[in-house]
């Protein structure tokens, strides 16, 4: 029996802000500046301000609408921030949802990768027990204080999924690969504990650093895991319908194809420059409006790409 997606949901605000309009633009060093404006970011989406946790709510009781519910597990994937320490945000996403029989927990630490890596883990914990019949997976996008401009990073937008691995779901997950290096785990950071929320700001420990030595880092993982997931799912390069990936700077999308020897698809460049980068929502968002264009046959295979500042990467194919 194959695992695959049973529907995905996602919230994309209708209200945006042009990236030229952003407050902390004026604050910026001119290679900031020049950085921003080389992202090709036009616009971010914007939610109105309220905790995280109740968008991943709303993801999820939207999704409820449109089809039946009713998870074994439920994976929140971690935010940039989370609404509560010692509390557990996930623990109510569950109780709101109504999700009484779910096991519920946070899957956090991976930044962008994270919804890879929830569906891969998802996959496993189906396959490891045949009693479990789905997993629903939910996250939410926000800054984690006041500034979206994450140099040398991105612009970060706002957004919510939520989505639902099922058996016999489609399209399946036929191959997927995630590693991850620890050595880079200190690259970002933000000093919570001596400001308030409104004073955060995210530090890059070495852009040089996050440029380069994780760039050839990542060239080095993704080659060789593609190549894997690939062979693993019994298809050449030739038979890749479409090739998606996280939705970080419009430079990167040259870079993996330069890589690859593959197009990504322009699905991604259009969301990045309508809402910005939604983090770990980004490979969610750009697969549903991917899916729901109806360009892709019954099976046709999709190669997804996902990696984070944390070092974290993921490969999967999916078959529609």
């Amino acid at each position: 029996m194959t695992i695959g997606i049973g529907s995905i949901h996602c919230v994309v605000p209708a209200d945006r802000v042009a990236v030229g309009d952003l407050p902390e633009l004026g604050g910026l060093t001119a290679e900031e500046a020049a950085f921003v404006s080389g992202t090709g970011i036009g616009h971010v989406a914007v939610l109105p301000d309220a905790p995280t946790t109740d968008y991943a709510i709303q993801a999820c009781q939207e999704l409820g609408k449109l089809t039946d519910v009713d998870p074994d597990v439920l994976i929140s994937v971690g935010y940039r921030a989370p609404d509560v320490l010692l509390g557990s945000d996930v623990g109510r996403i569950q109780a709101e949802g109504g999700y009484e029989r779910a096991f519920a927990f946070t899957l956090d630490g991976l930044g962008c990768t994270g919804s890879s890596v929830a569906w891969g883990i998802g996959r496993d914990l189906l396959l490891a027990d045949p009693a479990r019949q789905s997993v629903l997976i939910a996250h939410a996008s926000r800054p984690a204080g006041a500034d979206r401009v994450r140099f040398p990073v991105t612009v970060i937008g706002d957004g919510a999924y939520a989505m639902t691995l099922v058996r016999g779901g489609r399209p399946a997950l036929v191959a997927h690969r995630q590693e991850t290096d620890g050595t880079f785990h200190d690259l970002f950071r933000v000093d919570y504990r001596q400001a308030p929320w409104y004073e955060w700001r995210e530090e890059c420990d070495s852009p040089d650093r996050y440029r380069f030595e994780l760039a050839m880092h990542s060239k080095v993982r993704l080659a060789r895991m593609v190549t894997e997931a690939l062979a693993e799912a019994g298809i050449g390069r030739e038979q890749v319908a479409a090739t998606l990936m996280q939705n970080v700077t419009a430079g990167a999308y040259g870079f993996y194809e330069t890589l690859l020897g593959l197009p990504i698809h322009p699905v991604c460049r259009e969301q990045l420059t309508a809402y910005g980068h939604l983090g770990a929502m980004d490979v969610v968002l750009n697969l549903d409006r991917l899916l729901a264009s109806g360009e892709l046959r019954p099976g046709d295979h999709v190669l997804m790409l996902n990696n984070s500042p944390v070092a974290a990467w993921a490969v999967t194919v999916w078959q529609v």
